[in-house]
């Protein structure tokens, strides 16, 4: 194992923060994995998780059971992990730009194209590999000029040439479920069944720019773009990439970290990164993918004390209970219905909401929604 620490651009005298990254394996011998956590500062599970999974790809890798590269990131986000407000985490977004730390990453595939496109020829494998040199030197030539921007192009340059990268998070309270995109599902189902997914979204480009479609999405847009120039050359999905939410903030504990470690661990072998004898068994799927168009959020027309009657992982029909919301000084009870049949696969966690707040998600299997289809 190699760590390797990357300094941030400082935005003030005698202030230095730094990412740190675990590298297993050997670089080129096989599948790259790129994983990370708690890009969302306050998101913990994922830290713990990686935390658990660290001395499990060390055994492998002194065991010489290792056919490929992981690079491990348990700390992806040193910014907001320092931030504070009234003593209260204030990890989602950076308090200088009000910019969300998972949103506003680069369109890669309009960065590279005019050049990569002409360079394209009959080989799948050196047109990944073209494609890869061209994001890696233009990430290369990127000067930011804030610290958030170094923190964005820091962890671009370790991930952008990975076969798969998880990006793990977690919700306010909610089941583990997946977010991704519909090119990369084929690859990730197998990480899904062993993690045990209890609502899985997909989407093709779902807006805001977050890390891991500007990763995947720059393969399928590049396709799209060569088919519309009538060109025929093979261009396969060379980043498949997924969004693990692992349930809610509060569920960090070392049973979760450890059982989720070796569901990881399982699809590592499953993919041929880690080797073993007997590849593990996928398990059966607990959920069938349902589109993110499709997940409704429920939202509470007034305010008052918000009192929930069902709970995350429940499968919901259309006009049932969701949550109250009491107004104690009017006497009245606000009824938050489902507009969908699903699984309620995430609340917040707060008791009390304003007029328009949100309560929580349903993952429908009918799409409605357009436009942007992720949160802020």
């Amino acid at each position: 194992m190699q760590r390797t620490d990357h300094p941030l651009l400082s935005p003030s005298l005698g202030s230095h923060k730094s990412v740190t990254s675990f590298h297993f394996g050997t670089p080129g011998a096989g599948p790259k994995v790129y994983i990370q956590a708690s890009l969302h500062a306050e998101e913990l599970p994922g830290m713990l998780t990686a935390h658990h999974l660290r001395p499990v790809l060390q055994a492998a890798e002194d065991a010489g059971l290792l056919g490929g590269e992981v690079v491990l990131v348990p700390v992806a986000n040193p910014l907001g992990l320092a931030q504070r407000l009234d003593h209260k985490p204030m990890g989602r977004f950076e308090l200088g730009t009000s910019e969300n730390f998972n949103r506003h990453y680069p369109d890669l595939a309009n960065a590279v194209a005019a050049e990569v496109l002409p360079q394209l020829g009959a080989d799948a494998g050196a047109n990944v590999n073209t494609v890869r040199a061209a994001i890696g030197a233009y990430l290369r030539q990127w000067t930011p000029t804030t610290e958030l921007q170094s923190l964005r192009r820091t962890l671009m340059l370790l991930a952008h040439d990975a076969d798969y990268f998880l990006d793990l998070h977690c919700d306010c309270e909610g089941v583990l479920h997946f977010y991704c995109e519909e090119p990369c599902w084929p690859q990730l189902e197998a990480l899904s069944r062993f993690l045990g997914s209890e609502a899985t979204l997909i989407a093709k480009n779902s807006g805001g720019g977050p890390i891991d479609e500007c990763l995947s999405g720059v393969w399928w847009q590049l396709a799209a773009k060569l088919q519309a120039q009538g060109t025929h050359a093979p261009l396969p999905q060379g980043c498949n990439s997924t969004t693990i939410e692992l349930r809610g903030e509060l569920d960090v504990s070392h049973t979760f970290a450890q059982q989720d470690a070796q569901a990881i661990h399982h699809f590592l072998q499953h993919i041929g990164v880690v080797r073993c004898k007997v590849p593990p068994t996928v398990p059966a799927a607990r959920c069938q993918p349902t589109p993110l168009a499709g997940s409704e959020t429920l939202r509470a027309r007034g305010p008052g004390v918000l009192v929930f009657a069902a709970e995350p992982g429940q499968a919901m029909h259309k006009g049932d209970l969701v949550a109250e919301v009491i107004d104690p000084i009017e006497n009245s009870v606000e009824r938050v219905l489902a507009g969908v049949d699903g699984v309620l696969y995430a609340r917040i966690r707060d008791r009390y909401v304003t007029a328009g707040c949100e309560v929580g998600k349903i993952a429908g299997a009918t799409p409605f929604r357009t436009g942007p289809l992720l949160g802020d």
